[in-house]
């Protein structure tokens, strides 16, 4: 079992930024890929970002791509999400989300353990 739990969500304005931290425990963090979704009122769950296990690749979601930075650190078993440039578009809760996969994980189904999620909130 893996626990994750996300924080840094909040509310910021648009064009503003904001840091998303997510802290993994349990198993082994580093031999799991790791990404963020999320989940706007009314509309199913979307990919964000992801990354591998070593942190040598990432993919993102076209939506995001230039404004959305996913990192990890293994020592500190924790993955990050740095958001810049933010949208109203973007407001959504916020998931991370831990894979078995070697390859790049996009779809929720690649995922077996979840956070809680985090609220984002983009004023305009």
């Amino acid at each position: 079992q893996v626990q994750l739990v996300e924080s840094g969500g909040g509310l910021v304005q648009a064009g503003g930024s904001l840091r998303l931290s997510c802290a993994a425990s349990g198993r082994t963090f580093s031999n799991y890929g790791m990404g963020w979704f999320r989940q706007a009122p009314g509309k199913e769950r979307e990919f964000v970002a992801a990354i591998r296990w070593s942190g040598g690749n990432t993919y993102y979601a076209e939506s995001v791509k230039g404004r959305f930075t996913i990192s990890r650190d293994n020592a500190k078993n924790t993955v990050y999400l740095q958001m810049n440039s933010l949208k109203p578009e973007d407001t959504a809760v916020y998931y991370c989300a831990a894979s078995n996969f070697i390859t790049i994980a996009t779809t929720e189904y690649e995922y077996d353990y979840w956070g809680q999620g985090t609220q984002v909130t983009v004023s305009s």
